[in-house]
């Protein structure tokens, strides 16, 4: 129980709790709607529940934004606590520490790609003259606020079973060469590469003819190729060292923060290239616009890791 101690885990957890209760009362409003809503009918009990709705759907705003907001909090909150776990230089000893720390990690990007299809799908509904995914956008969020629910209960159970006291694995162990430095598929870092540029190509191409459905399929992959790309090789130029492969050591003070932009550019990337597919599915709907936003991202994500490679090189004369 030492590690609640820390402030930023207090503040983390006090936030959290914060929003779970704003979300319950945002749920309990939102299925109360569902159940009596008809946006045909001229009553004074449908204007009151029209009237309800703009607060729920505010509210619902308003905490998935933060929800957005606190995803980072949680990376640098668990960068902080590698001070006080024997054994962690970085986060990625910190939420190796228990089993809830993966899948909680895991969970919250899932969820944060969720909020994000909620917030277009309200924009398109609260542009529209009759709010067309009204409904939708309700079931939608029921949806979340059962991911919210497990994601709250993991928060909870993570971080009430750190231990201050066990010693964890830390990233060189994890991801260096005395623990499990194989590539995925047993691929080459040159192979690794040649796949990274060639999906990175094809969500461009993809873009432009804006075929959702293998643009979907192919930002999947290129979520994947790119975390493993940054791991075991761009990484390595972020640290200047061939053997260091860690992914959240980048996020810290001595290389200026980079890993943020570097996630950030990279999960808004791999968002909008799924984005529309998901629309399709559920309110048949595109986004022209999101196609373009995804060229965009996934760019600044390509520029910004290749950047760090060609810079060592010209100031070096080699490669790692």
């Amino acid at each position: 129980m030492d590690i609640f101690l820390s402030n930023q885990v207090l503040i983390f957890l006090f936030s959290e709790s914060i929003l779970y209760l704003l979300s319950f009362i945002a749920f309990l409003g939102a299925f109360s709607i569902l159940r009596k809503w008809d946006f045909s009918a001229h009553t004074t009990a449908q204007y009151n529940l029209e009237k309800k709705a703009f607060l729920i759907v505010t509210i619902i705003f308003f905490t998935l934004i933060l929800k957005i907001i606190l995803l980072p909090y949680f990376a640098y909150t668990i960068d902080k606590l590698a001070l006080l776990i024997p054994g962690a230089m970085c986060g990625a000893g910190v939420i190796s520490a228990n089993i809830y720390g993966n899948p909680l990690l895991a969970l919250k990007i899932i969820i944060l790609f969720c909020v994000g299809i909620w917030l277009i799908i309200n924009h398109l509904d609260q542009k529209a003259i009759n709010y067309p995914y009204f409904k939708i956008k309700f079931w939608f969020y029921l949806f979340i606020f059962t991911l919210l629910s497990i994601e709250y209960g993991l928060d909870i159970a993570y971080f009430s079973n750190i231990s201050t006291k066990d010693v964890v694995q830390c990233c060189s162990v994890i991801f260096g060469i005395s623990g499990s430095n194989t590539i995925a598929f047993n691929l080459t870092v040159t192979m690794l590469l040649v796949i990274f540029y060639v999906l990175y190509s094809l969500t461009i191409l993809l873009s432009i003819q804006k075929n959702s459905l293998l643009l979907f399929v192919v930002s999947l992959l290129f979520f994947y190729i790119g975390y493993q790309s940054v791991v075991h090789f761009f990484g390595t130029y972020i640290y200047q060292l061939p053997t260091h492969k860690c992914p959240f050591c980048m996020l810290q003070k001595e290389y200026y923060y980079v890993g943020y932009f570097v996630w950030s550019s990279l999960f808004i990337g791999v968002f909008f290239g799924i984005s529309n597919f998901l629309l399709k599915l559920l309110i048949h709907h595109e986004e022209p616009t999101l196609y373009r936003y995804t060229i965009i991202f996934n760019t600044i994500f390509v520029i910004l890791c290749s950047s760090y490679v060609f810079v060592y090189y010209i100031k070096n004369g080699v490669w790692l």
